[in-house]
């Protein structure tokens, strides 16, 4: 897999945001990516025992759907968020870091009827702009990656951007 950084001299901020949050995504699934299934459901930080490696790209799943599809973009998909707390973290029996890599890509593709829209767009929900929704799925992303760096070297010290 190879991640492209957002041209460097970019003029266009639509073009631009779509730009980071798919650079973001590629880095969150290579973080993920060649764990053993074990590696990513290990819940090494005993403070947080639902923060693992399938559990934040899990949620970060339910974000695309809500943000980008559903609210963004007006998609009639189910909610991955019903019930509390937030379920999107909880691993299920089949879980492995290909099925969520997989669920994750899904959802990109989701994603794609939201591309289609200005950043000056009202989204779906009616209640934000589309940029407004970028800015918050980027900043959900990055800050998730962040946890995904550190799960990866606790599960077997691999470390990098």
């Amino acid at each position: 897999m190879t991640r492209t950084w957002p041209a460097k001299r970019a003029d266009d901020e639509g073009v631009l945001a779509w730009e980071f949050l798919d650079f973001l995504r590629e880095t969150a699934v290579l973080k993920v990516e060649g764990l053993t299934r074990d590696q990513a459901a290990a819940a090494p930080i005993t403070t947080s025992p639902r923060l693992t490696a399938l559990g934040v790209l899990k949620h970060l799943v339910a974000v695309e759907r809500y943000w980008l599809g559903i609210a963004g973009a007006g998609l009639e998909l189910p909610s991955l968020w019903k019930g509390d707390p937030d379920p999107s973290w909880d691993l299920d029996e089949g879980d492995t870091p290909e099925s969520v890599i997989r669920a994750y890509r899904e959802e990109w593709a989701n994603a794609e009827a939201l591309r289609q829209h200005g950043p000056d767009d009202t989204a779906a929900d009616g209640e934000r702009t589309v940029r407004w929704i970028l800015a918050h799925v980027a900043q959900e992303t990055a800050r998730h990656v962040g946890h995904l760096d550190l799960l990866r070297e606790l599960a077997d010290g691999r470390t990098g951007e």
